[in-house]
């Protein structure tokens, strides 16, 4: 009967786990609490999120400044590696200025993995 009306029931949605905070890496303070921000590259924020695909997810890892909320970096791939989050790092740096920066991210393996630590610098 639905069919023939054209309506369906409610479907399952599927989501992925982006963050695997469940790592021995250090855990960094949250510096940006009370800051006030008066300009650009002061703090970057970054994260990771998933896309659907008619055949599963890709992943897009992106690097926002702040106050702006320009996105400054960006990468897509296929997994949630740490190379995904280090290209999209290294656009950001490339195009802009790094000094005094406040770099700002969750707590997945991603961030504090020591190849993302070391490119960042």
């Amino acid at each position: 009967m639905m069919q023939e009306m054209g309506i369906q029931g409610r479907i399952k949605h599927k989501y992925v786990t982006t963050a695997d905070s469940k790592h021995n890496n250090k855990i960094y303070s949250n510096l940006i609490k009370d800051k006030e921000l008066t300009g650009i590259n002061q703090v970057w924020c970054a994260d990771i999120t998933y896309i659907r695909i008619l055949n599963g997810f890709i992943y897009l890892s992106t690097i926002i400044d702040i106050y702006s909320r320009k996105i400054v970096g960006y990468a897509i791939g296929k997994t949630l590696s740490p190379k995904l989050a280090i290209t999209a790092l290294s656009i950001a740096i490339a195009t802009r200025n790094t000094e005094d920066l406040i770099h700002h991210s969750g707590q997945g393996i991603q961030y504090p993995c020591k190849d993302y630590i070391k490119y960042g610098g």
